[in-house]
């Protein structure tokens, strides 16, 4: 398949800027693999379409703060994109001016918090090693600001309520640079709702990366590689998915970061194994899913990873044609957009 065939055309006016009035009211494409039925829905009939015998599984990691504003030591302004601890406060980061940024220079986000740029990568990265006056993250905490997808064009160091909109209600596990935007329509109502008709509640943790950002660079599919992720399944966890797989219930992801690292689990271990692990699995199409059965995720960018996962999950021809017509039917794309459910 070519990465031409996931390609759609969207208005810009339907590309979410702002999240919704209250997180459950957004509209829901439920999409169905086998009549290949395509409904429109909204988001709190899932209560209705999620009952006993089903298991629905969240990534429960928690966004930080990732986007710091500083500057040179000559006054000049540089934007720092937090992207992954690689060593004891060495980060490794995306940086605007990058050509400013030379091995041995400083930047200066706030009296008690600074950078020094230790090497600039082969791929436009930056190394740096953070000092800071105390609590490093306290002090992230207080300064940076939520580190928003670049298609999200407006300033986010005006409004406050990202903070609390762009995470989840369970989110509890620090470390991500990007929200598993599926589960920001879950509410505490719903989710008490979702229990109490049955279903069993499992979350795991998987610090959501920058390889969420990143542009497929390849014409033919099967030639796609995504960026590893660190994530984490519990012992109770491990024992519940593995109860659930030899039962025969379904699992319903929440989210693609939620399936690749259940798929990963199936693909190189063929059970559910508690404790850290890499997230190294690609989903192309070809790909077996062994472990979810049904998929609640977003509408996402055009020629994308989360594109890619989603059609072959649900099959191209089907995806694209739902995506179509979520187009023509206005549905409110991307993060803050609305959302599918894929039975």
């Amino acid at each position: 398949m070519k990465l031409t065939d996931l390609d759609f055309d969207l208005p810009d006016e339907q590309i979410a800027q702002m999240p919704p009035a209250g997180r459950s009211t957004s509209r829901m494409l439920t999409v169905d693999r086998n009549d290949r039925v395509i409904t429109d829905r909204v988001f709190t009939d899932i209560t209705e379409m999620i009952g006993a015998g089903d298991v629905v599984v969240v990534n429960n990691t928690k966004v930080f703060p990732a986007r710091l504003y500083g500057k040179s030591e000559t006054g000049a302004a540089i934007e720092i994109f937090l992207a992954e601890e690689i060593g004891d406060n060495r980060w490794e980061v995306l940086a605007r001016p990058a050509r400013r940024l030379k091995a041995g220079k400083k930047v200066i986000f706030a009296d008690d918090l600074t950078a020094v740029v230790v090497e600039r990568t082969a791929d436009g990265r930056v190394i740096v090693d953070l000092k800071a006056d105390g609590d490093l993250f306290e002090i992230i905490d207080r300064i940076g600001t939520t580190p928003l997808p670049p298609y999200i064009k407006r300033d986010a160091t005006a409004i406050d309520t990202d903070r609390e909109r762009y995470q989840t209600v369970y989110a509890s596990d620090r470390g991500a640079i990007a929200a598993p935007t599926a589960g920001l329509h879950f509410t505490p109502e719903i989710l008490s709702e979702i229990k109490a008709n049955g279903a069993e509640i499992i979350e795991i943790t998987l610090h959501v990366g920058y390889g969420t950002f990143e542009p497929v660079r390849v014409d033919d599919i099967s030639e796609h590689t995504v960026s590893t992720e660190r994530y984490l399944v519990s012992n109770d966890a491990a024992e519940r998915l593995n109860a659930a797989i030899s039962s025969g219930k379904r699992i319903i992801a929440v989210g693609t970061t939620t399936t690749r690292a259940l798929e990963s689990q199936m693909t190189n271990y063929g059970r559910f194994e508690a404790g850290g692990h890499i997230a190294d699995l690609t989903i192309t199409p070809g790909y077996e899913f062994k472990a979810v059965s049904a998929l609640v995720t977003n509408f996402h960018l055009p020629k994308s990873s989360l594109l890619i996962l989603t059609a072959t999950f649900g099959g191209h021809d089907l995806i694209m044609r739902a995506y179509k017509h979520a187009v023509g039917a206005g549905y409110r794309f991307y993060s803050y957009g609305d959302c599918m459910f894929i039975i």
